[in-house]
């Protein structure tokens, strides 16, 4: 792993899941970590429910926009957590991968996304721990 790990998070569309993770991965671990996110089949939009779950933590996602996939991306992440995007994801030797089975807030309202958001955030705790171990 490089000196400044770079994580890749990847949703079918890169519009609810992987934008919170990559959110919550830049909010915590700012610029000790290089964050990437897309996905498989991208939305035009980010959920605007997400946008309004990370809002109310005063995180803002609005400007974000989903992105495709590319093996070039995953070739140049470290590690790649997958959330629900099942084949579509390139596999390269020693990468780390992850795969988070994380409910889909597309189509929920932003109650049903805040209990998502707060998993997420959970385990973005984790992840930063493992890879920045002298700072947790």
């Amino acid at each position: 792993m490089s000196e400044r790990p770079s994580v890749m998070f990847v949703c079918v569309h890169n519009a609810g899941r992987s934008q919170m993770a990559a959110a919550w991965l830049s909010h915590l671990a700012g610029d000790a970590v290089e964050v990437r996110s897309a996905g498989s089949a991208p939305a035009d939009q980010v959920n605007p429910a997400a946008v309004e779950a990370m809002a109310e933590v005063g995180i803002d996602i609005a400007a974000e926009k989903p992105k495709v996939l590319t093996t070039e991306a995953v070739k140049e992440s470290d590690v790649v957590i997958t959330m629900g995007c099942g084949d579509a994801c390139p596999i390269f030797p020693g990468k780390r991968y992850e795969d988070w089975e994380l409910e889909d807030p597309a189509g929920k309202s932003v109650d049903g996304v805040r209990p998502v958001r707060d998993e997420i955030k959970a385990r973005v705790e984790e992840l930063i721990a493992s890879l920045l171990p002298a700072r947790a």
